[in-house]
């Protein structure tokens, strides 16, 4: 009898909204570290293409390629036991409904991917529907966008008039229909992480968006403080807060206590 316990599904997710258990991602680029992620209990695991940044050393994401994203997400596929795949679709990879599709199944295909994340609300419905239709599971990204950061004028929260806030809700509730089964919510209010939130059925997984998303998620590398120079609001060095003799295992499965018991984010890592 096989008792290795079968990998997280869009549904488990889902369910864990409905009773109210918080959701746990992490970003993974390797199989060491995919490792450690699954021993911690990590619910899902998302290849980001902040890979650009904190491993290729670039100042944007906008250089990383799907041949890049292919091969870390494989990297991380080889190590995965439970936790739920997600890996960002790179920037100029999903600019029509036909390629988008094509592109996604080679990360599912070639990288093991069970889910693919793609950034934006009503200009990427057609791509977005065309993914559903091939069924191809779908994350969403609202919010800051780090593939549009030139259009978005820098690294700036998101959604603070009252006008941007609708804009964003409304495009959450756009992609629901579309079919995206998660939405990540990047640097939006507190209170609009919590509007929105309570008006979708499907998961939000917050990263500066406030405490009451369904769920939340950092980068590894902020995490393990590893990340020089200035770090976000949102991030959070939980290695350094280790006593003696403890490491990098210990600091994941803190992120992982922290999240499921609403001790993180805190105010401090929260925008109003």
């Amino acid at each position: 009898m096989n008792d290795t316990p079968s990998p997280q599904t869009a549904s488990d997710l889902r369910a864990m909204k409905a009773s109210g258990r918080k959701i746990v991602m992490l970003t993974s680029y390797d199989a060491s570290l995919t490792v450690h992620c699954e021993d911690a209990g990590v619910d899902v695991l998302l290849v980001g293409d902040s890979l650009g940044m904190v491993i290729q050393g670039h100042d944007s994401t906008l250089p990383v390629t799907l041949e890049h994203m292919i091969y870390h997400s494989a990297c991380v596929a080889r190590a995965r036991r439970q936790a739920l795949l997600a890996v960002d679709m790179p920037y100029h990879s999903y600019e029509t409904p036909g390629q988008a599709v094509a592109n996604a199944r080679r990360l599912l295909e070639e990288g093991g991917a069970d889910m693919v994340k793609l950034e934006g609300g009503a200009a990427i419905l057609d791509q977005l529907e065309a993914l559903r239709d091939a069924g191809i599971r779908v994350c969403g990204h609202l919010g800051l966008l780090p593939q549009s950061v030139a259009e978005l004028g820098g690294y700036k929260v998101q959604g603070r008039t009252p006008e941007d806030a609708e804009r964003i809700l409304n495009d959450a509730r756009a992609l629901e229909r579309a079919g995206v089964e998660m939405i990540v919510l990047e640097c939006i209010p507190a209170a609009l992480g919590q509007r929105i939130s309570k008006a979708l059925a499907i998961p939000t997984i917050g990263i500066g968006a406030g405490s009451d998303c369904d769920g939340q998620v950092l980068v590894s590398y902020d995490l393990l403080g590893l990340t020089p120079g200035r770090r976000p609001r949102f991030a959070h060095d939980f290695l350094s807060e280790q006593p003696a003799g403890k490491g990098i295992a210990d600091a994941i499965r803190a992120y992982v206590d922290a999240v499921r018991e609403g001790r993180f984010p805190g105010p401090e890592h929260s925008f109003t």
